[in-house]
């Protein structure tokens, strides 16, 4: 049976298991509207305005901070937090490390945008120490996804891609594999077992090493704006602080793509796009969100 054929049976035989998922997609929504949950970041410094005015958008509260001992700290408050490894400065290779320590000996959790992986020594090696210490949630593009899996022994070099800085050159169907056995393995280090790993793409994947959902839809004006990726990286933390992983990574996707289509329509480029952006992730409903295509 193929992929396909084997997805639309499940969904015929799995309409509650979808009805009972969109339910809880929408009251992680409510929640993060209602509770304003703190998810404090440790993000690339080119796109963190972007994020913290995304996560506020969402209905979350934001924290910046490069200092390792402030986030750790800050950790004990925040329902998760987020890092992301772009545009990397001397001090990260052993703050980056440091701060995944602390989280892992606390169970804390936390969301890992690998931008560019593969590319660089450095953000090789600090990618490689979070092998020990891992995330609760991957989210990155196809490239980055099949990256990070290589790195950390999960597929063969030959099942994998070359890296391309911050832009996929593989088609998130490529990534299917790596990312259900990132997922699988994130979910074995998890205090509670549970783990996703979220690829961005013309149509997203979202995984918990069990189930595959796609999720269509968005805009192509999310790439002429920089921290589209990164800003989806921090939201999916505020959704993290209030739901499961699998929940969070599927809400925030869904989020994403329905704020991208309603910016897309009001834009007259991409000036105008991010504005748009922050007013439809403040403006989308829970209902909304939760009703977007689940295949």
């Amino acid at each position: 049976m193929s992929e396909d054929s084997h997805m639309h049976c499940c969904n015929d035989a799995d309409d509650t298991d979808l009805a009972d998922l969109r339910e809880r997609i929408a009251q992680a929504v409510r929640d993060v509207k209602a509770q304003t949950p703190l998810a404090q970041s440790f993000t690339n410094f080119v796109t963190i305005n972007l994020v913290a005015n995304a996560q506020l958008a969402a209905g979350g509260t934001a924290a910046m901070s490069f200092l390792p001992d402030d986030v750790i700290d800050t950790a004990s408050i925040s329902g998760a937090d987020y890092i992301n490894v772009g545009t990397l400065l001397p001090f990260y290779k052993d703050a980056l490390p440091q701060i995944a320590r602390a989280f892992h000996k606390t169970g804390h959790k936390w969301v890992l945008d690998p931008v560019a992986a593969g590319i660089g020594k450095t953000r090789t090696e600090i990618l490689c120490a979070f092998r020990a210490v891992p995330p609760t949630i991957v989210r990155g593009n196809a490239s980055e996804i099949i990256a990070l899996a290589t790195m950390w022994g999960l597929i063969s070099p030959d099942e994998a891609s070359r890296p391309a800085g911050v832009e996929s050159v593989d088609e998130v169907d490529a990534a299917v594999e790596p990312a259900r056995k990132l997922a699988t393995f994130l979910a074995q280090s998890a205090p509670d077992g549970k783990a996703a790993v979220a690829v961005s793409g013309k149509v997203d994947l979202v995984t918990d090493g069990d189930q595959i959902y796609r999720l269509t839809g968005g805009s192509a004006l999310m790439a002429k704006i920089t921290g589209a990726g990164c800003s989806l990286g921090g939201v999916t933390a505020t959704y993290l602080a209030v739901a499961e992983p699998l929940v969070a990574a599927l809400a925030a996707s869904l989020l994403y793509n329905r704020a991208g289509e309603i910016a897309e329509a009001k834009a007259e480029g991409p000036g105008s796009f991010q504005v748009h952006l922050l007013d439809a992730l403040w403006n989308l409903t829970p209902e909304q969100v939760a009703a977007s295509d689940i295949r």
